[in-house]
């Protein structure tokens, strides 16, 4: 008889799935290696999940339930947005170096096989972003602290990407490449840096008036 597996060991497992899928992606992962990494038989592991996919699946739930949790503990409060959004920043910092491989999991959705998933998984993995951002952008309107002539749903959109491609630029070797071209060679050791910087584009993407910015086309100004 199948002894049943702690939860402690389901979650190693689900782990060294995430470091092979985030490393090979959904195609080119082997399960018996990943069983074998995991101290477990290939037969075991066909007890808890039907196939390859339904673990890759499983493995992606994982790291999900990690950021959403990550999210909810950093947007609860009722701090105004600056103040919310300096510690997500702070967070996605953090959970960028001590899970890339959740990371880059999420990459791996947008390439190679897992893309077929990419309908149902979006909505999964961004509903829960899309809500508390466009909550809390939505209350900062009503409370008079940025422009009131915004869509939190449209900022909230691009907010997410912001934080996105900060995500990308802490853990996948192309985007950290990009990164110090941008910022300089150091500044992936630059926290402070990167918080001040992007808070200040932050604002000012919530708090700039329209009226003021101007167009010009042979001397003369319009809107």
């Amino acid at each position: 008889m199948l002894k049943k597996l702690t939860d402690e060991k389901i979650g190693e497992i689900l782990e060294t799935g995430i470091a092979e899928f985030a490393e090979k992606g959904l195609d080119r992962a082997n399960i018996n290696v990943i069983a074998k990494k995991a101290g477990i038989s290939v037969g075991v592991l066909y007890k808890y999940y039907q196939d390859k996919e339904a673990f890759f699946l499983a493995c992606l739930r994982r790291s999900l339930d990690f950021l959403e949790s990550v999210i909810n503990d950093f947007m609860s409060g009722e701090e105004k947005l600056l103040a919310r959004v300096e510690k997500i920043i702070r967070a996605l910092q953090f959970y960028s170096r001590e899970h890339t491989n959740y990371i880059n999991m999420y990459n791996e959705i947008t390439s190679g096989s897992s893309k077929k998933f990419a309908p149902i998984l979006a909505k999964q993995i961004e509903s829960v972003s899309a809500r508390v951002y466009t909550q809390f952008i939505a209350k900062a309107r009503e409370d008079g602290d940025i422009r009131s002539d915004i869509d939190p749903k449209m900022f909230a959109f691009f907010f997410d990407n912001l934080l996105m491609m900060m995500h990308f630029s802490y853990c996948s070797e192309y985007y950290r490449e990009r990164f110090k071209i941008y910022c300089g060679e150091d500044i992936l050791d630059n926290d402070e840096k990167v918080v001040t910087e992007l808070l200040k584009f932050v604002e000012s993407a919530f708090t700039f008036d329209q009226s003021a910015i101007v167009h010009h086309n042979n001397g003369d100004k319009s809107l």
